[in-house]
């Protein structure tokens, strides 16, 4: 599996777990509670990770899965995780062309709505902003200008963004953006956190995820 990308690697995963889940479930009803069904996505992690079942690309996701299943039990949710995962890496999976348009589509919604948006300069160093306590979103001048080419993404964009983190990935997933975690150590802008979106949606880890949606 050294040829697929993270996304491809962890819908394979995510729709593999809840198949087996299902599987188990039909002659156990033991598994049909949120403690079995903990415990036993969790026993299926623990064997995917040891017999390297799965794309090396998710080690580092399983292992703290694990972890976190086994201090939290059923509070881990690891069924909603794998499920949220399902559906939005099934829904991105041909969200691809266009990124470009997406991004000024979505900087034209958060302009509309009271945003500060600044992409006409160079953000190099560390620096503060006063945005008089709205929600601010800046990308380096360079970066805008250069890795935009017609409609299409062709290089990683970063954003600096002070703004609640779901409502702003909420917004972005909208517009058919994957973002990155937000990352507040990275931050060349004081009080805002980093965020990166990549040409074809084809982020290097997991997306923050969106809740499930009926449909």
């Amino acid at each position: 599996m050294s040829d697929i990308n993270y996304n491809q690697a962890i819908l394979i995963f995510a729709n593999a777990g809840l198949a087996a889940l299902a599987e188990s479930a039909d002659t156990s009803s033991s598994l049909k509670t949120p403690a079995g069904e903990s415990h036993f996505l969790c026993s299926w992690m623990v064997t995917a990770l040891k017999k390297r079942s799965y794309s090396k690309l998710l080690a580092d996701d399983l292992t703290f899965w694990i972890r976190q299943a086994r201090s939290m039990g059923a509070n881990a949710e690891l069924k909603l995780l794998l499920q949220k995962i399902s559906q939005q890496y099934t829904y991105i999976a041909d969200k691809q062309q266009g990124l470009g348009l997406s991004l000024k589509a979505m900087l034209a919604e958060l302009e509309s709505s009271d945003w500060l948006i600044i992409t006409d300069q160079e953000v190099t160093k560390k620096l503060k902003l006063n945005s008089d306590g709205n929600c601010s979103l800046i990308i380096s001048d360079e970066q805008f200008t250069q890795r935009i080419d017609g409609d299409e993404l062709i290089k990683p964009i970063t954003f600096y963004v002070r703004a609640p983190e779901q409502a702003f990935a909420e917004i972005a997933y909208k517009h058919n953006l994957l973002l990155s975690a937000g990352n507040k150590k990275t931050s060349l802008i004081k009080h805002h956190k980093t965020y990166r979106i990549w040409p074809k949606n084809v982020q290097p880890a997991l997306t923050i995820l969106q809740p499930l949606s009926d449909s």
